[in-house]
């Protein structure tokens, strides 16, 4: 008997060649806010090129979510489709919340844990973009999963160090302010990433 992921046509199987470019979306942004906060505040004008990838994701959810409203029978599950698409958007609209908010508070240094968290992101979002293609097969991808799990967990120690540090060298209240708000804001961006290959993993085991 063929298996569920090989009997769809070739336009049903359309939604994950969709999620696929999602996922290079997001990493394109993650790549970008890497290199902002690892030359800042030279590459502050790559603010705009996050800016258009965060268009982009909305497009390519809107086109996630206009392909599912005008197909019968889907590869994996509806609802599953939506909360992907949802959750690799989220991705992408929390790292441009983090370049926009570099701007807004006039940020003129990045700090040094800023920078490892931006790096933390753009390799956990790799992994995200290694981990799609599988879906299509239903494969394992345990490997890809287990290690978005580990940055993630070293995004949580970077930030709790990074806030810490913030109330330990009598820096300024509104400073403090500014920075908790960006290592919070690099936090979602990382959770994100654990949240769609939470995602995956469960379809890949739904489906396999």
């Amino acid at each position: 008997m063929a298996r569920l992921s090989q009997i769809f046509s070739p336009r049903d199987r359309e939604f994950f060649d969709l999620f696929e470019e999602a996922g290079r979306n997001a990493l394109q942004a993650a790549d970008l806010l890497d290199q902002m906060l690892r030359n800042f505040p030279e590459t502050k004008g790559l603010a705009r090129d996050i800016l258009i990838c965060e268009q982009e994701g909305d497009r390519i959810t809107h086109d996630i979510i206009n392909r599912l409203n005008n197909t019968f029978v889907t590869p994996i599950d509806r609802e599953d489709i939506l909360e992907l698409a949802s959750r690799i958007d989220d991705v992408v609209d929390f790292t441009e919340e983090v370049a926009d908010y570099l701007g807004l508070y006039k940020i003129e240094a990045p700090m040094e844990q800023a920078q490892r968290l931006a790096h933390i992101l753009f390799q956990s979002t790799r992994q995200i973009v290694e981990a799609i293609p599988r879906m299509r097969d239903f494969k394992d991808i345990s490997h890809f999963t287990v290690e978005v799990n580990r940055l993630e967990n070293e995004g949580d120690r970077v930030v709790r160090e990074a806030i810490a540090s913030l109330f330990d060298n009598g820096i300024d209240p509104m400073v403090v302010i500014r920075w908790k708000d960006l290592f919070e804001r690099l936090e979602d961006a990382i959770d994100a990433t654990e949240h769609v290959a939470n995602v995956l993993e469960g379809i890949v085991i739904k489906n396999s």
